[in-house]
């Protein structure tokens, strides 16, 4: 399926876990925490902010605190949990998650079976969750290859083929946040450029109110602040294109908090279609903010079921 670790697999034959399903989604952030029945819907959620700057044991430990809560309220059995995590997940730790400190230390299989007494725990990427979720209830059921691109505290991407999610060989497929931008070498991380961390940061140093979605708001006529706007959506286009170049993909389906902003998605449409040969379809995922949490429903529900 994709790069996933799954500790402790039930032994629940194929249809339907019988028990609740826990899905955590972590960012850098906002957390969330939802339970779903057995065929993976949603009966309750609820997000709580990171607190990135308090480091990950604080993080970790609300979030669980909040989970055994949900899944208390709803009948406290649990068939499996499934986690969308930053960075690439190993057993023993997470690498490429450098926005809450810590948080490569964490083993989070580990701590969630062993907080919540749950036997099987899928781990993964956290926009490898997301194209899970397009591919089994979203924009990416009827298209192939696809590309979810996350656009909300930083930057990444995820590769669909042939109904599966494209992890890599070390489970770093996607991870364009790293990519080189700048005229000059080595230049700088695409995700300091173009994130919505790097959008706050940029809306701080103009005087705009509001982070990313105030500089979009103000961003909507010609003017300083759309020229400004334009070079960092260029540099995130650039990119795309180069992705779209290797991967022909179907459809690209936009996820996080900044996809949501009508502006920024329709100057990346205009970016694509004027350059490439063959043009993806770009919409947006039809739950954006949830796409990562409906993911890790998934995933547990998938493990449940193996």
């Amino acid at each position: 399926m994709t790069g996933v670790q799954v500790a402790g697999r039930s032994a629940v034959q194929a249809g339907t876990p019988g028990g609740l399903l826990l899905g955590v989604d972590f960012g850098g952030t906002k957390m969330a925490v939802g339970v779903a029945d057995g065929q993976g819907r949603l009966l309750a959620h609820e997000r709580v902010p990171t607190h990135a700057e308090r480091g990950a044991p604080q993080a970790l430990e609300r979030a669980l605190t909040l989970a055994a809560e949900l899944v208390a309220a709803h009948g406290g059995r649990l068939a499996a949990a499934g986690i969308a995590s930053p960075g690439v997940v190993r057993p023993d730790g997470i690498d490429l998650a450098p926005n809450v400190p810590g948080w490569e230390r964490l083993r989070l299989a580990d701590a969630v079976r062993e907080r919540l007494g749950v036997g099987t725990v899928a781990v993964d990427n956290d926009l490898n969750a997301a194209a899970l979720a397009e591919l089994r209830l979203g924009a990416l059921r009827d298209a192939d290859p696809g590309l979810v691109v996350g656009i909300g505290t930083g930057v990444a991407a995820a590769v669909t083929v042939g109904g599966r999610v494209v992890a890599g060989h070390r489970g770093a497929a996607g991870e364009i946040g790293y990519a080189v931008t700048g005229a000059h070498w080595p230049g700088t991380m695409l995700e300091l450029e173009f994130s919505g961390r790097a959008l706050d940061r940029l809306a701080a140093e103009l005087g705009v109110p509001g982070g990313a979605a105030g500089l979009a708001d103000r961003a909507g006529d010609p003017g300083r602040f759309r020229d400004v706007l334009l070079a960092r959506v260029d540099e995130l286009a650039r990119h795309l294109v180069t992705c779209c170049l290797l991967l022909d993909p179907q459809r690209v389906v936009l996820v996080g908090g900044v996809a949501g902003s009508d502006l920024i998605r329709g100057l990346l449409a205009d970016r694509l279609a004027e350059v490439l040969p063959h043009r993806p379809e770009l919409v947006l995922s039809a739950f954006p903010d949830q796409a990562a949490l409906l993911g890790a429903v998934t995933l547990a529900r998938e493990a449940a079921l193996v």
